[in-house]
């Protein structure tokens, strides 16, 4: 017995070794938070702080308190750069979910030679700088671009137009660039979950008579609910965060039939010398993409 319960005594973890189970994670954490609260914690924070001040960006600051977020409440130009952002989303995540869906599920069931190179094709996108994307779409567009030849080349010279000068067409011209750009991520993303399906499975399924719209519904759908939401998580933030598209293709016009809320905060602190307000906008917007990402990761989980 006394054998017994020294043997079951030493079993017991120190107090020391106790301490040491949860500092040593700590620790080796401290240096990868101490860059993420450097460069991202602390400029949110001055951010907050700022928003709270009228302030030019230069001398004296006056404390307003929340009167900075509550004139973005009244705001026409910010309720237009929310909604034209909402807007985004539809070509930023939903067009190519579905897009990036059926493609893959096409090339997953026709095994396409040269898979690797495809990938690397359709993924080039995200490599290039936005800059540099945005520069090349703004040539397409152009009232002499290669789309307007185009149209009128087979016959369709009505339609031509300078596509980001026309206000019923600037945001959709600016959304299909943000579809171009992340048809490939979502493509690639639904690529890597199908191919971790068993072969077994559609086997299964062709033998029980199912075709291939069965099959994608009953088998692959499914199996990239994972996959899905990271897509939807990235798209939905590149799209509230884009600048480099509108700033460079655009600049919020005409009107402010482009303006984001990521151009408003640029616009209102360098243009508009309004340091406060551009701040309440970034801490607005912060908060819109957290929420909403939060939701479909929620979604996510649920449906998983």
């Amino acid at each position: 017995m006394t054998r017994r319960g020294t043997f079951a005594t030493s079993r017991r973890p120190r107090p020391s070794a106790v301490a040491r189970s949860w500092v040593t994670p700590l620790l080796f954490l401290l240096p990868a938070f101490a860059v993420y609260a450097a460069f991202a914690l602390y400029p949110l924070g001055r951010a907050a702080q700022f928003s709270l001040f009228e302030w030019r960006g230069f001398g004296a600051s006056t404390f307003v308190g929340l009167q900075n977020y509550v004139d973005l409440a009244g705001d026409a130009a910010f309720r237009a750069a929310i909604g034209n952002a909402l807007v985004l989303i539809v070509f930023y995540a939903v067009i190519p979910l579905v897009v990036g869906l059926v493609l893959a599920a096409i090339l997953r069931r026709g095994q396409v030679r040269g898979m690797g190179f495809f990938r690397t094709v359709i993924f080039l996108p995200q490599v290039i700088a936005l800059v540099v994307v945005a520069v090349a779409w703004r040539q397409i567009y152009s009232p002499v671009g290669p789309l307007n030849q185009v149209l009128e080349a087979v016959g369709l010279g009505g339609l031509t137009r300078g596509w980001l000068g026309d206000p019923g067409t600037a945001l959709a011209s600016v959304g299909f660039i943000g579809t171009w750009v992340e048809m490939g991520l979502v493509m690639l993303l639904m690529l890597s979950g199908m191919s971790r399906i068993p072969a077994e499975l559609f086997e299964a399924a062709r033998l029980d008579g199912a075709g291939p719209v069965k099959e994608f519904f009953a088998i692959t759908l499914p199996a990239v609910r994972g996959e899905i939401t990271v897509a939807l998580v990235l798209t939905i933030i590149a799209a509230l965060k884009t600048f480099d598209l509108v700033y460079m293709t655009t600049s919020g016009g005409p009107g402010n039939s482009t303006t984001v809320p990521s151009y408003e905060v640029y616009f209102r602190a360098f243009d508009l010398r309004e340091v406060g307000s551009a701040s309440a906008v970034a801490i607005v917007l912060t908060l819109l993409i957290f929420a909403i990402n939060v939701g479909v990761t929620r979604i996510g989980e649920r449906e998983s």
